[in-house]
């Protein structure tokens, strides 16, 4: 008798942890379809919790798919390109941000939609080596939330972001310029170096970009164009190494850095001393 009332506990008490299995979890087993908006985005937000951001982003469409028009549609459909991003599925995230600032471009959440289309471009901005469009499409929509959403939460980190990804294509720039230059193809460094110089000034690439610009000049016998090279490095970038590596390749060669004949690095010396240098 007492073996068997041992084993009648047992079942019981398998049975309970069963239950409490089946109901815990954070998913109601009602079949989606005849779940409420209300239940559905509940389950949702579980699945955040729990970091199951692939789940909750499809409870967060299905919302969108069965109530369209109730209250909760607005805000699954923000909470959808979130749990996309969250999941790294960036193709999902620039939908579902899409469809938001298509359906409610007045709505005080547009910013932050316009900022996760932004983040879905800057978050694969992994590496220099990697294809440049998602560079430039990140920048594209980062001027946006910085134009559009300028009094927005989401302004300051959309500025930041755009300087470290414009950042980033001059950094591209020069990888190839470093390349051909290191292989003395001196006209085909130089594109790469003057483009940083002229459209990439405000990034931190510049005070490089301007000392192979002296190099190259110099190995090719240009001279004036190496010493204008070495005055705006002087004018602007006096207290970096790349301005004492020109001066001792420069003067080695009885060369002074001063503006010297009418060429474009003269043109933009002349801008700099305008005040005028962006």
């Amino acid at each position: 008798m007492k073996l068997r009332a041992t084993r009648k506990g047992a079942i019981v008490s398998i049975l309970a942890l069963a239950l409490v299995a089946s109901c815990g979890g954070g998913r109601d087993r009602t079949p989606i379809e005849d779940q409420s908006a209300e239940q559905i985005y509940q389950n949702a937000e579980y699945q955040l919790e729990v970091n199951r951001a692939d789940d909750a982003a499809q409870l967060f469409s299905e919302i969108e798919r069965l109530y369209p028009y109730s209250a909760l549609a607005k805000r699954a459909l923000i909470m959808q390109a979130y749990a996309w991003h969250q999941d790294k599925k960036y193709e999902e995230t620039r939908a579902a941000a899409q469809r938001y600032l298509e359906f409610y471009p007045a709505d005080e959440d547009a910013a932050y939609a316009q900022y996760l289309l932004a983040l879905s471009y800057y978050d694969q901005i992994d590496e220099v080596g990697r294809d440049q469009g998602l560079t430039f499409q990140a920048l594209q929509a980062l001027r946006v939330v910085i134009e559009t959403y300028p009094d927005s939460q989401y302004a300051d980190s959309a500025i930041l972001k755009f300087d470290l990804a414009f950042n980033h294509l001059a950094a591209k720039e020069m990888e190839i310029g470093r390349y051909y230059h290191r292989r003395k193809h001196y006209t085909a460094s130089i594109s790469r170096f003057r483009a940083v110089v002229e459209q990439f000034q405000t990034t931190t690439h510049t005070p490089e970009a301007l000392y192979r610009l002296v190099e190259a000049y110099v190995a090719l016998g240009l001279y004036s164009e190496a010493q204008t090279a070495g005055a705006i490095l002087g004018y602007n970038y006096q207290s970096t190494e790349w301005y004492d590596d020109a001066y001792t390749l420069l003067t080695g060669k009885g060369l002074r850095l001063e503006l010297a004949g009418d060429n474009w690095l003269a043109q933009i010396y002349r801008q700099m001393v305008r005040g005028e240098w962006l």
